[in-house]
């Protein structure tokens, strides 16, 4: 019996349409009570299947309230590292030896488990970074989605393997040269894992990202040794429940190895090993090129699978549909406090728009309730650390120094020990440093434009490429837009969302420029292949 065709998870958008939202929010709300109750506790790694401790622990505390102490993990160094890396580069052999038949089972199966605990696993992401209960939700769903895309790509491509024949010939020679005429061969084409993947996660979307990122790299026969944001931005806890699915879906020890500590110590360690063969990051641009720059002037080769961040523009046209374009900036400047890499940080609106456009998107913002993201009406959450708001108020007072604040630079006031400022919209010129900074904040700049080509010209003038938004009913634009961005996730006329929200096998989510490296994007048909390395034998018979 064929397979049904992939279809993303979509959970608030089924229960919405069913008419059963207060059902969602009660399963949810369930989900909070439960999850809150298990806090605490002290937790191992697992190398090897096996539980490790360290001599010394990392307190995890929830951006939304710092007294609530979400858990106490391993403080794990460079020989905790060691170890995992020695114990995947043990299990190598029998995984990559595993038909891929039995992986995509494998991974099918784990998507089940997180469909069944994905309440509760969305309730953890909420206490852990700060996300409502939509967004917490959402994510859970993408990860799903990896697993079954990723899975279903596996099966529809044979596992990478391919076969060609090339026919005797009739004709003889007694010596070869490129070209000659030679016996039947029987040539295999296959896709082969490269050995021991460091999968280095972030804290913005740490259920989704990891998963996808540790799916990649387990389905297609590779190793995983995976280290969570463990310091100054921690999510250990949901990467711990990753495992633990992992584990409940059958994966073998040693295949998939849980380690916490700073990156200093663990993840240095990995990307410096050279018993790594790939590295597969999602974090900022500065950092994932010190990684590669530190492989290769070592003397050591690496597959690098590395997203980098983005400054990511919207251009608002004079041929716009206004409320559309107000509430996709909106969403995509503010939404998870703009703490996306995806996040909308520039806009450019033409000229003769610029005041009714900026009225509407100050109202808007001022309706946008900020606080406790475990409650239902608040849209915009905590900042995820201390480090985070020193930033944005560095980044207030430069621009308050050379342009016009519009709306917040303000910490919010909320009764909670945790990080909350105002949605903040700023009016610089385009050559100031915060224009072309990336901030991980709620923090928008304006600029106007008179010449189509000019708002182009500025979209295009920064360091990365990741996402890029465009409102115009105007063809024209639309055509030079779609051609000459330089970004590659592009979103027109989007009224949900300017420049976020990807959906897997829908969209690609790719960075061009200093985005990315690979220009291959996850949740497409490319992503899989770079996890792999090709090889032809032919065999003369």
């Amino acid at each position: 019996m064929a397979r049904a065709k992939f279809t993303n998870e979509s959970t608030y958008k089924h229960f919405l349409e069913a008419g059963k939202e207060q059902e969602f929010d009660t399963l949810f709300e369930k989900a909070l009570n439960e999850v809150k109750a298990s806090f605490g506790s002290r937790n191992p790694m697992y190398i090897g299947g096996r539980e490790v401790y360290a001599a010394e622990h990392l307190e995890e505390r929830s951006p939304i309230d710092h007294s609530i102490l979400i858990g106490r993990f391993q403080k794990g160094t460079r020989e905790h590292a060691r170890q995992a890396i020695a114990a995947a580069k043990e299990a190598f052999a029998s995984w990559s030896a595993t038909p891929y038949k039995e992986r995509v089972v494998l991974f099918r199966r784990a998507a089940d488990l997180f469909s069944r605990d994905k309440f509760k696993l969305a309730a953890i992401l909420s206490y852990e970074n700060g996300k409502s209960r939509y967004e917490s939700v959402g994510e859970v769903d993408e990860a799903i989605d990896f697993l079954h895309y990723y899975a279903d790509e596996l099966e529809q491509n044979r596992g990478y393997v391919r076969k060609n024949i090339i026919s005797e010939s009739t004709g003889k020679v007694k010596l070869g040269f490129q070209g000659a005429p030679s016996g039947t061969e029987r040539i295999t084409l296959s896709m082969e894992p490269y050995g021991v993947f460091g999968v280095i996660a972030p804290f913005n979307f740490p259920i989704s990202i990891s998963v996808g990122m540790s799916t990649a790299a387990l389905i297609t026969g590779n190793t995983v040794v995976f280290k969570p944001s463990s310091t100054d931005n921690m999510s250990m806890l949901t990467g711990l429940h990753i495992y633990k699915v992992f584990k409940e879906a059958g994966l073998p020890d040693g295949v998939f190895n849980y380690v916490t500590g700073p990156g200093s110590e663990v993840g240095d360690e990995i990307v410096a090993s050279p018993e790594v063969s790939g590295i597969v990051f999602t974090g900022s641009k500065s950092t994932g090129l010190k990684m590669v720059a530190r492989t290769f002037s070592a003397g050591n080769q690496k597959a690098f699978i590395v997203e980098m961040g983005g400054k990511n523009p919207t251009i608002v046209s004079k041929y716009a549909d206004m409320d559309e374009a107000v509430q996709g900036v909106a969403s995509a400047a503010f939404g998870f406090a703009g703490q996306k890499c995806s996040a909308l940080s520039r806009v450019y609106v033409h000229e003769s728009i610029k005041e009714q456009f900026i009225s509407k998107l100050v109202d808007r913002a001022r309706t946008m309730k900020i606080g406790n993201p475990l409650d239902k009406e608040n849209y915009v959450g905590p900042l995820i650390s201390e480090s985070a708001y020193r930033r944005y108020v560095e980044s207030v007072e430069k621009a308050k120094a050379s342009g016009r604040i519009l709306y917040g630079g303000t910490r919010a006031r909320v009764d909670l020990d945790g990080f909350y400022v105002e949605p903040t919209i700023v009016e610089l010129r385009h050559d100031h440093e915060l224009v072309h900074t990336e901030l991980f904040l709620p923090f928008v700049t304006i600029e106007t434009y008179k010449d189509f080509k000019d708002a182009l010209r500025m979209a295009n003038d920064v360091e990365y490429g990741l996402t890029a938004g465009l409102y115009s009913k105007n063809g024209k634009e639309i055509k030079t837009f779609s051609r000459a961005i330089e970004a590659g996730t592009v979103y027109i006329n989007r009224g949900i969302s300017a420049t976020t929200g990807a959906m897997v096998g829908m969209h690609s989510f790719v960075g061009w420029k200093g985005s990315g490296l690979t220009g291959k994007g996850t949740g497409s048909k490319h992503y899989l292949p770079q996890f792999m390395r090709e090889k032809s034998v032919s065999i003369t018979v």
